[in-house]
Parts: structure tokens; sequence; C-alpha cells
């Protein structure tokens, strides 16, 4: 029941209604799996839909529609169901055929043909502050996955991380090297609270004096300290009123460090992301969008469309005409373009690049940036329907049942490559797309440690490496599979085995449009379940050498397409366990 039985049958309802309602001929026909086995292999409603605009009951009209159906093999039986659908049974040979088609297509199964659609999609990008935690490996591994599935189901996907190389957040990363630093050389600043604490930033205080000795160190902590407001007061205060002091003290070596800071986070990171099967075509810095003057264009367009107005020295976008709580700051009284103004000009500068369409994945506590960043792109006159956004939920870590604290500033966070290295890249990449990205998902590290059925990842693979094993028993030439006398499988269990195999490239192009590769998890799943269990019940191995070469042929295509879902999701699949 691969598609191609899909389509015939679409042709002949196409046939059989140009003979009951010609004028309705072009009708959209809509043919569907039954939730309930018992209900067919398709179901159509037709009916239900023409009964209005041809004044006839859809029952009577679905009766209608089974009269006029040309004769088929295709077809076993045809039945009117309910208020008037049409509910069909193929013939055991339309079902089984589907194992034919998986074989030949090999790991092409499931692909779509190319849908002439340019598609970006930006995930991660997490500010390069520090290691990845495992908050953001699931923002990875949706976002990989999802990249995965559209290309595969046809579209040409461009994969980009946003780098937060101009904001504030990397001042702060590197004051507080820069603190951590001095510190070596006996020039004791209090640390604020607010800073960066992790180790990683000692580790790289360490580095720069161990190459540059006390070079960045030619300062008093009085320097450093001058006109700093007090810390219980307003710690952010401080913390910019030592920002402004580090600048000024260290000239151009503010640069150097700055540079130092984001160039071993941001390999990490890269690094890192490499090791879990994520990649990218593209690293676009945000500092290039004010190098280009693109931030500066961008609010001018904006202001010259009448979207800006002054206000207390600062400019401000008219924010609330699309539907945002409150107007929002682009470009402050000091002259600062904000976060907000960058992102605008991030954004138009994806639309220049010609995407067809920009899916951006976030975390969902952006979920109020979506109405401003759509007005934004809206009052430049573009065209908002072509942004998707995708929220994705923080995974949280149990660890012995306690829930681990993810702070990227207080440095108490458990990274991505710890996870990695305790749990696997597979149980990682697998866990992590186990629900809708918009869920919350707690990550159960014992269960993904575990070699037990009620570890979906172990489950999966586990199917993948019992076809192997079997098939490396057999011993004999893969291609006598592809002539097996398919007519052989016809238990229940075999049956549905290849319906489910028929409805993969069905739920690869569900997964794609629906930006939902959690699709791909649980259909693996239920094949991986399906498979145990008639593995269980059945010998594959018979004397009977028709039916062994039909229930290996069958095994061998479940093999493929398992496989073949499991690169999707970044999985390995194994061939031994």
């Amino acid at each position: 029941m691969s598609s191609e039985p899909k389509i015939l049958l679409a042709d002949l309802l196409r046939r059989a209604l140009a003979s009951v309602a010609p004028s309705h001929a072009d009708t959209a026909i809509v043919l569907e799996r039954p939730k309930q086995a018992g209900h067919g292999d398709f179901a159509s409603n037709l009916a239900l839909q023409l009964a209005k605009p041809l004044h006839r009951s859809p029952r009577d009209l679905a009766a209608m529609l089974i009269a006029e159906l040309p004769a088929s093999p295709l077809i076993e039986a045809c039945e009117v169901a309910g208020a008037g659908f049409i509910n069909f049974r193929l013939a055991s040979a339309a079902k089984t055929g589907v194992v034919a088609s998986v074989l030949a297509a090999g790991d092409d199964y499931g692909r779509g043909a190319n849908r002439g659609c340019r598609v970006q999609i930006e995930f991660v990008s997490a500010n390069p502050t520090g290691p990845l935690h495992v908050g953001h490996g699931r923002g990875a591994a949706y976002g990989a996955s999802l990249a995965a599935v559209m290309e595969f189901a046809g579209f040409d996907v461009s994969r980009e991380y946003y780098v937060n190389d101009a904001g504030r957040q990397m001042d702060i990363l590197a004051l507080s090297t820069w603190l951590r630093y001095l510190a070596e050389f006996g020039v004791l600043v209090p640390f604020p609270a607010n800073a960066y604490r992790g180790d990683y930033v000692l580790a790289m205080a360490h580095e720069i004096a161990a190459g540059h000795g006390d070079r960045f160190a030619r300062v008093s902590a009085a320097q450093v300290l001058a006109d700093a407001p007090d810390a219980t007061q307003d710690g952010e205060a401080r913390l910019d009123a030592l920002i402004g002091n580090a600048k000024r003290l260290l000239g151009e070596d503010w640069h150097w460090i700055h540079d130092f800071a984001l160039t071993e986070q941001l390999g990490d990171g890269r690094e890192d992301l490499e090791e879990f099967g994520v990649r990218f075509d593209c690293w676009f810095s945000e500092k290039s969008l004010f190098d280009t003057g693109l931030v500066e264009r961008s609010v001018r367009e904006l202001e010259r469309r009448g979207h800006i107005y002054v206000q207390d020295g600062a400019r401000w976008f008219r924010s609330t005409d699309f539907g945002d709580e409150k107007d929002r700051v682009v470009q402050r009284e000091n002259g600062l373009f904000t976060y907000f103004a960058s992102d605008i000009a991030y954004h138009l500068n994806k639309y220049e690049r010609g995407f067809d369409r920009i899916v951006d994945i976030w975390g969902a506590d952006h979920h109020g940036y979506i109405p401003r960043v759509r007005g934004a792109i809206t009052a430049l006159g573009l065209p908002p329907h072509k942004l998707e956004v995708a929220l994705v939920q923080f995974a949280v870590l149990y660890r012995g049942g306690q829930k681990t604290s993810m702070s990227t500033r207080s440095g108490e966070f458990v990274t991505l490559r710890e996870l990695r290295n305790e749990v696997g890249n597979d149980a990682c990449r697998f866990f992590y797309v186990l629900r809708k990205s918009d869920q919350h998902l707690d990550f159960d590290l014992d269960l993904a440690k575990s070699q037990s059925n009620d570890n979906p990842v172990y489950y999966v693979q586990y199917a993948h490496a019992r076809v192997a094993s079997v098939l490396r028993q057999w011993g004999g030439i893969a291609a006598a599979l592809a002539e097996a006398p398919l007519t052989a499988l016809a238990s229940e269990r075999e049956l549905a085995l290849c319906a489910r195999l028929a409805a993969f490239p069905e739920v690869v192009a569900s997964a794609a449009d629906d930006y939902a590769p959690h699709q791909i998890a649980f259909y693996l799943r239920e094949l991986a379940g399906e498979f145990h269990s008639w593995y269980n019940a059945e010998r594959m191995l018979v004397d009977d050498e028709s039916v062994k070469l039909a229930r290996l042929a069958l095994a061998s295509a479940i093999r493929q397409v398992l496989a073949n879902g499991l690169t999707l999701l970044g999985v390995s699949a194994p061939q031994t366990m």
C-alpha cells in the first residue's frame, strides 16, 4: 500500500465522479487512512463534500459513486460508512507491493519530489557567552531534525545560526574574563554577582595570562571601580560602569579580549554542535548588520514609512499599530541601536536573500517577541506570511529525581556536552524530539541510559539490529529479496506492517508541513512495536522457501524504513546491540 495505490484510488474516484456529477469533476479528492483498522485502508469524504451542492443525501451519493467505480484488482471491498464516507479495503497484493517499493528505493524511500521552495531555518542562535546547556540541546535537536525532514520532503533548506556578537552580553563576558584575569596578577576587584561565573571563564583567563603575561593587567582595582555605583543599589548599572571603565582603560586591547572570549566560546559551541550531529550552512554575524549599515537603513526606512516617532530623545517603533502590547525603542537617546533594531535588520536581510519561507526557532520565553517582529516586517512592506516561528520549550533534566539548574551566568548548569557524554548522542537526539516542540519535556536521565523496552530509542534501534541479525543468520544475497513472492505475506500482522511502511512517505510530508519531527519519532516507535510483536509471534527462517523469502523481504523493508527515519532524527541505526 505505497503512495501508488492511493494515487490509483484517487483516479478511480475521479472517474466515478465524472460519471455521477460531471460539473463537479474537478473537486479535490481527499483520501485518508482511518484511525481504526476495521474501517478499511482508506476513506474518502467526497460524498459529504458534494451532498449540499448536488442536493443529495451523502449516503445516497456515496452509493452512486461506488456503483460507478471502474473495476480494479486494487480494491477488495468498498462500502458506505457513517454519515456518507466511502471506505476502501485494498487487495492483499496492493498492500504487500510496498515491500518491493521500499527495497527498490532504499535510502530514498519516503523522499518527496522537489517542491521548488527555498526555506531558511534559523535555530539555536544561543549567545556565545558560555557552553551550550541541555536547554539549548533541545532547540539544536529540533532544528536539525526539522531541517533534515523538510529537506527529505523536497524543500531546499538552508540552516543558519545567528551569532549575537555585537550585544551587551558579549561585553559582560569580556568583562568577566578580564576580571578573572586581573586576579591572576593580584588586581582584586569584587566579582559582580551578575557577571559570568562559570569555570570556563577562569579557563579563558588562565589562557590569556599564560600567553600574554600581565599585558592587560597594568591597572589598579581603584581604576576599574572608578565611579561604579554600589551593587546593592543597582547591579546592572554597576556592571555597565565596569564595562565602560574596562573599555576606557584597555583601549584597543578591549577588542582583543572581547574577540578572544567570543572566538573561544563560539568555537566551543560549534565543536559541540558538530559532535552532536548538528551542522549549519551559515553562521551569520550580528555585527555585520552594523558594519554594512543595514541596522541604520532599516530604522530609516521605517521612519520614512511613518512608523517611527521620537520621544525623550529616543526613536520608537509604533509596534502597537501591529498588535504588540506597547511601542518599542529602536534607538536610544545616546544614539545606540537596540537589540530589536538589529533583529529588524536581520529579518530584512533574510527577505533580501530571497527565501520563500523563513522559519525562526525560538525559545518559548520569546513568545511575546513574535508580534513586534512580524509588525516590523509588515511595516517595511514585506509579506509577513513568509515568516514562521516555531517555539521550543526548554528541556528539564532530572538527575536522581532532582531538577537541575541551568543558569548561564551563575555557571550552575549541565552542559550539552556533559549530557551527551553520559547518555550518548542517540538518546539525546531521540529524547529531545519525543514531544511537540512547544510542550514541556522532562528528560529522564535514568530511562535514557537503560537498555529496556521502556527506553524508546533502544526499542527502535533494537528492532533494526534484530533484522540485521536475522539477515546475517540467513546469509543469502540481498538481491534475492527483490524477487520474493510477496503473496506469501498473508497474516494480519504482516499486512498491518505493510500498511505501516506505506504510511512513511505521508508521515514525512506531514512532519515537514507541520514543523513536527516528533511525528517521525512516534512513527518509528509504532513500527518497531509492530515488528517486535510479529518477530515474537512468527519464525522467519522457516523451511518453506517462499514464506522465508517473503518474510525476510518484509523484515528488510522494515529495517530500511527504520534506518531512514532514524537518519532524519540524527540517530544511528546499529547492526548489532
